[in-house]
């Protein structure tokens, strides 16, 4: 099922739903929840956090002589 389909039976159900104050507030309740999951999903731990950066910075790592060097590669970005 494509996100256009997954939308259009959201809103489908959503329409059927919408006259009843009890089952909307249960929809926006677990809807609240599934949001939340998902940014609880995105966060990292402080050890995951700089472990991706560690790895980062090893594999783009890029050194400059200079202060000239440096604005010169930023500029050119």
């Amino acid at each position: 099922m494509t996100a256009v389909q997954m939308n259009a039976e959201i809103l489908r159900n959503m329409s059927i739903i919408a006259e009843d104050e009890h089952l909307m507030r249960r929809a926006a309740k677990y809807l609240r929840k599934l949001a939340a999951e998902k940014e609880d999903s995105t966060l990292f731990t402080k050890d995951e956090f700089f472990a991706r950066v560690d790895k980062a910075s090893e594999e783009t790592s890029t050194e400059f002589a200079s202060v000239e060097e440096l604005d010169k590669y930023i500029r050119n970005l």
